[in-house]
């Protein structure tokens, strides 16, 4: 399992930052195919992995800055366990999971209520009762 380190890329570099890892544990990687992008105070750089096979481990996580020569991650000649050969960890075994309640049925909306009956409009009112006994005398 060949172990991936920090490459010095420069001859006064001495630390840098990985940037973007562009694959994840339990992906399977191919010799020459860039792994992870570092920065140093020089250059930035794609570096490619040097070996084929899976990402078994990686130690060093994105926007952290390591000296040269660091263990930054491992290639293995399987995918780590747990962990399919796309990265994606396999499922465990869990008790199923209730399902949720389905919500509650929103109430009907109340019947509405019969209209107040108003006085009826042919019927003479009060006061036009009046006004009329008045006109009669």
């Amino acid at each position: 399992m060949p172990d991936i380190t920090m490459p010095q890329l420069g001859e006064t570099v001495t630390e840098g930052t990985i940037t973007k890892w562009f694959k994840a544990v339990g992906d399977e990687v191919k010799e020459d195919e860039v792994l992870f992008e570092v920065s140093t105070d020089k250059v930035d750089s794609e570096v490619p992995s040097p070996a084929s096979g899976y990402l078994a481990e990686i130690n060093v996580q994105e926007g952290e800055t390591v000296d040269v020569g660091t263990t930054l991650a491992v290639v293995s000649d399987a995918p780590p366990a747990g962990v399919s050969g796309n990265g994606a960890s396999e499922p465990e075994s869990e008790p199923a999971a209730e399902p949720e309640p389905e919500p509650a049925a929103e109430p009907e909306p109340a019947a509405e209520a019969a209209p107040v009956p108003e006085e009826d409009a042919e019927a003479p009112t009060e006061e036009a009762e009046v006004r009329e006994a008045a006109v009669d005398d």
